[in-house]
């Protein structure tokens, strides 16, 4: 007997369903927290957070101060910020420098597919495992915002030496939206299961 997930789009909730009948809904959400309980291990997440452009700075950096209020809010530790332009060397030596310090780094721009962006060239070379399903609920949730656009993203998350990477478009309102609905939420059971 197998279980099937689904999703409804009514009320924009996945459900778990097993020989054609849907289980209660709150039995299920009871279900993946104990499961995810099991899996989940003391962790202090220690962040990094960078900042791809040609044409920002640290003073001009609105989408990297709102990752930061968003993790400062949740009392996550910002220990690396830094703001580099779209070349692929500059971004990954920024990378490295982050990990040695942080379990977790946000790096975002640079996901687009202009002539100049080149993040995804950068690091997803380096990912030892990947998490295609960040990409893919990062597009699907952004396409209840903007449409059939979201479809230009590019997001990628995976792991480098059980630190969590994430790659997210540069505007303040994907940031907020990867940040506040993927990444917070997860974290801590990435980071278990990236280091078991």
């Amino acid at each position: 007997m197998g279980f099937l997930l689904f999703y409804k789009k009514k009320t924009k909730k996945f459900c778990i369903g097993r020989n054609n009948a849907s289980i209660n809904e709150q039995t299920t959400k009871e279900s993946i927290h104990t499961m995810k309980q099991e899996h989940l291990q003391p962790v202090t997440v220690i962040a990094g957070v960078i900042t791809v452009s040609t044409s920002r700075n640290q003073e001009k950096d609105t989408s990297g101060k709102s990752i930061q209020a968003i993790l400062t809010e949740a009392k996550i530790l910002i220990r690396h910020y830094a703001v580099v332009p779209d070349k692929i060397e500059a971004i990954r030596t920024e990378l490295y420098q982050a990990i040695r310090t942080c379990n977790c780094v946000i790096i975002n721009g640079g996901t687009g597919l202009t002539h100049d962006d080149c993040t995804i060239e950068a690091v997803s070379p380096l990912l030892e495992k990947r998490m295609d399903g960040f990409g893919e609920l990062f597009r699907m949730k952004s396409y209840e915002e903007i449409g059939t656009s979201s479809m230009l993203s590019r997001a990628v998350a995976g792991t480098i030496q059980g630190k969590a990477i994430f790659c997210i478009p540069g505007s303040t309102a994907a940031v907020t939206l990867a940040t506040k609905t993927l990444i917070l939420p997860e974290i801590d059971h990435i980071l278990s299961h990236a280091n078991r």
